[in-house]
């Protein structure tokens, strides 16, 4: 299968992309924070870390990444269901790791919901490994 990662481009990316999370299945919770305008914010600070798969000119895969100085987290890694089970998800992770060991980022975190089963075997066979953390979160008005 033949595609190409490159970065997000705001604002002609932003509603395939969304249509790509809205579709991925129950791992991807939307929220305020991925509302246009709260994309924008998240590109003034790094923009390189918003990556996109694309295939003859059609979105087939996400993944979102922040790096604060001292950790990482990686959002919303998404694969379109007919591309799934070809690597795509895999290059996409490696490309976002590829740029965040470029900016000095060591560790990164990332947050699946406990009934996705099928993410955290695929994240774990990754090299990902299993925290025993809450997480917790305050919508700030």
């Amino acid at each position: 299968m033949e595609y190409s990662i490159r970065e997000f481009d705001f604002p002609s990316d932003y509603e395939a992309v969304v249509d790509l999370w809205e579709h991925a299945g129950p791992g991807i919770q939307l929220s305020v924070s991925d509302q246009a305008d709260e994309i924008k914010k998240k590109l003034a600070r790094d923009p390189d870390l918003f990556l996109v798969a694309e295939q003859e000119g059609q979105l087939i895969g996400t993944v979102l990444g922040g790096f604060d100085g001292r950790r990482g987290i990686m959002y919303h890694l998404a694969v379109a269901h007919p591309y799934r089970r070809h690597g795509l998800g895999k290059a996409l992770m490696e490309s976002l790791e590829e740029r965040l060991r470029m900016k000095g980022c060591r560790k990164y975190y990332l947050l699946v919901t406990k009934d996705n089963q099928q993410a955290l075997e695929f994240y774990t066979s990754q090299g990902c490994d299993l925290m025993p953390l809450y997480v917790l979160g305050k919508v700030i008005e």
